[in-house]
């Protein structure tokens, strides 16, 4: 547990950055018309070509920041990848702003933007001075008090000045955001009038905040990528701790159930290529998830699939630390955890993407085991008992000693998964090995043949 100056100062610590994307997911799966290559170097929505329409409108969806060369590609009938979320750029600055909002919201005291002889400050100005979304609802006379209190200034605002600012605004305030369900979960933010998750955590007042939270904010502040949920806000209260994410309707287990577990093929390359692109960036900057399943992959209207929930996620040094192996949900889990290692690395998330990989092309799970002993019997009877030969050292491990586990001959896969062409065997195959150091790499799985049929140029996407 962390205390709460702590996890003040990490609050205020961050830099918010906000986001103006709203989405609902479809009732049913579309499906997409094709999967080559887009002609333009922009990213957005990979999923446009899904055919037909949502039944589920959005309550409100903002005004696109779409550029030119952008939106000539959002008009083409080949979109190929489901992809990002364009609001901001990669500084986290917004692109144009809109709207407006009540009076009660003051002017920050203190804040200076550039202002050359007399030109007006714009509300595009405030936006990207404050790094707020296109869509904030600046009120009338806003930007008057500015104009009046702010002096040319061509310095970065300080972090002191924008905290004040964020705060004055309405961040960081639970007021700002309705909640619409009883459970508290979903709520509306009034500064943009779009739908937010609330994930709110109980403090105890000897204990301070979980490990968990913290963990999570200090992580995701960092992380900012398309294939990666976005936090929004954070809210310190005395009782509790409230993280604002973007919203998004469902999570992969909600949108396979609502198939009926039957996804088109091309919509398993393209969510399967975001879980990769989510989990390379992850890993290139040392971040473990840990705790890779369906119910953590989160999913909008537009096909865009995110990376939530890093709760058990950790920032990993090199060479390896030693962590806890209680990590994973054990049908997600890699042997080499179940058989108790605590030194991993970057591979222990393969091994789920993997088992996330079968399960989108099968409709089931690869390994659904009740006990560890029962989910290592579930592996070995597919996979067949490992031996010193495909893993080295497996002999000498005391708990695999223990289980005494029959010998079972590996059976061939394409049994399993007959949906799934032989580059896409290959792949699963090489996500399944025993050794964890041998497990592919995000990164090199993104390159497989498997993917050719989505163009190189998905290769070449900005992050964010």
């Amino acid at each position: 547990m962390v205390c709460f100056d702590v996890l003040t100062k990490l609050i205020l610590s961050m830099c918010i950055q906000t986001d103006h994307s709203l989405c609902l997911c479809p009732s049913s799966e579309p499906i997409v018309r094709n999967g080559r290559p887009p002609s333009a170097h922009s990213v957005h929505s990979f999923l446009h070509q899904y055919s037909g329409s949502f039944k589920n409108p959005p309550l409100r969806r903002p005004q696109s920041t779409i550029g030119t060369g952008l939106g000539s590609l959002m008009t083409m009938p080949r979109n190929d990848i489901v992809h990002e979320n364009l609001k901001m750029g990669s500084d986290g600055e917004s692109d144009q702003a809109s709207g407006t909002s009540s009076d009660e919201v003051q002017s920050p005291t203190g804040v200076c933007l550039r202002n050359r002889g007399n030109r007006r400050i714009s509300a595009e100005d405030l936006n990207k001075r404050l790094s707020l979304p296109a869509d904030i609802r600046i009120p009338d006379g806003y930007l008057e008090k500015l104009q009046l209190s702010s002096p040319p200034f061509n310095q970065p605002l300080s972090r002191r000045l924008r905290r004040a600012s964020l705060s004055e605004i309405g961040f960081g305030k639970l007021e700002t955001y309705i909640k619409l369900d009883k459970l508290g979960e979903v709520g509306r933010s009034k500064l943009t009038d779009n739908l937010v998750a609330l994930k709110e955590i109980r403090l105890e007042h000897e204990e301070g905040a979980p490990c968990t939270a913290i963990r999570e904010v200090s992580l995701l502040k960092d992380l900012k990528h398309s294939n990666i949920v976005t936090l929004h806000d954070i809210i310190h209260t005395e009782k509790s701790l409230t993280l604002v994410f973007e919203y998004l309707d469902k999570d992969l287990k909600q949108y396979m159930d609502d198939c009926g577990n039957i996804l088109s093929m091309q919509n398993v390359k393209i969510f399967l290529f975001q879980i990769l692109r989510g989990l390379a960036y992850c890993h290139k900057r040392k971040v473990l998830h840990r705790d890779l399943k369906p119910q953590n992959l989160l999913i909008n209207d537009r096909g865009e699939l995110k990376l939530a929930d890093f709760g058990l996620a950790r920032a990993k040094s090199v060479p390896t630390k030693t962590y806890s192996n209680e990590v994973v949900t054990l049908w997600y889990r890699p042997p080499d955890v179940l058989l108790g290692s605590s030194e991993y690395s970057t591979q222990i998330d393969m091994w789920g993407v993997g088992c996330i990989f079968y399960e989108m092309a099968a409709g089931r799970p690869l390994f659904p085991g009740s006990t560890v002993e029962d989910e290592l019997h579930l592996i070995f009877r597919l996979l067949g008992t490992p031996t010193e030969e495909n893993w080295p050292g497996i002999s000498s491990i005391d708990e695999f000693k223990s289980y005494k586990f029959p010998k079972y001959k590996a059976q061939p896969l394409i049994n399993h998964a007959p949906r799934l062409d032989n580059d896409g065997i290959d792949l699963l195959m090489s996500f399944l090995k025993y050794e964890s150091k041998k497990r592919i790499s995000a990164d090199e799985a993104m390159r497989q043949p498997y993917f050719r049929s989505l163009g190189p140029r998905v290769h070449t996407l900005p992050e964010s």
